[in-house]
């Protein structure tokens, strides 16, 4: 038997999807700028002198690089209350666990955009009496974006998808909207697909800037 589609009836309700799409949104921004903070912090402690913050660093990226973001999020939000004695809010384990996740992928990035720099120029600066934190802010930073800037947009590309996985503890995001629908309308097919057509609308366009941004940097280089 044919499918019928009949999209009329999903899109009674589109604020719905729109109230999702500006969660996604919203979860997404939030947890790249705190995951921003998070990486460039772990980055330092991963280049420091320092064994201990070396090992604690590196300890939280194998952790959260190694292991799935849905089991994150579970674990945040079903077990760890469990340890600390206190209920957790849906949002905020959502928020906390997107920008750790994410966080640890930052911080690789920027690191190997770092140690990417010729260790030439390091000690150039050095010969010129400029202090670490100097050189590191007129030389090997301003190279180091240019390098870490593809890598960084895709993870952020990335990091919107991410987002769709917190609708399994209930946060009204894209997918959980989608997912409201479906059991309003019994029209699965439509529901889903909806939600797809806007992800593709949002994540089109940031695609394509991370290729045009990656293809001019390969030219000025």
């Amino acid at each position: 038997m044919t499918y019928q589609w009949d999209f009329h009836v999903v899109g009674q309700y589109l604020d719905l999807f729109l109230w999702g799409l500006v969660y996604t949104i919203v979860y997404t921004i939030g947890s790249i700028v705190i995951g921003i903070v998070l990486g460039a912090a772990v980055c330092g402690a991963r280049l420091s002198s320092f064994v201990a913050l070396r090992g604690i660093a590196r300890v939280y990226q194998e952790l959260f690089r190694c292991t799935p973001l849905l089991v994150q999020l579970l674990w945040v939000y079903y077990a760890l209350p469990l340890l600390i004695g206190a209920t957790i809010d849906n949002r905020v384990a959502a928020l906390l666990t997107l920008a750790c996740y994410v966080g640890a992928f930052y911080s690789e990035i920027f690191r190997s955009g770092i140690v990417s720099i010729d260790k030439g120029q390091r000690e150039a600066a050095a010969a010129l009496g400029m202090s670490r934190s100097q050189s590191l802010r007129r030389i090997i930073l301003p190279q180091a974006i240019k390098r870490m800037l593809p890598s960084f947009i895709n993870q952020s590309v990335i990091q919107f998808k991410n987002t769709s996985l917190i609708s399994v503890i209930s946060v009204a995001d894209l997918a959980y909207m989608a997912s409201v629908v479906n059991g309003q309308t019994y029209r699965p097919l439509e529901s889903y697909t909806v939600m797809a057509v806007f992800y593709i609308a949002m994540l089109l366009p940031l695609t394509q800037m991370a290729d045009y941004i990656e293809k001019r940097l390969r030219v000025s280089d």
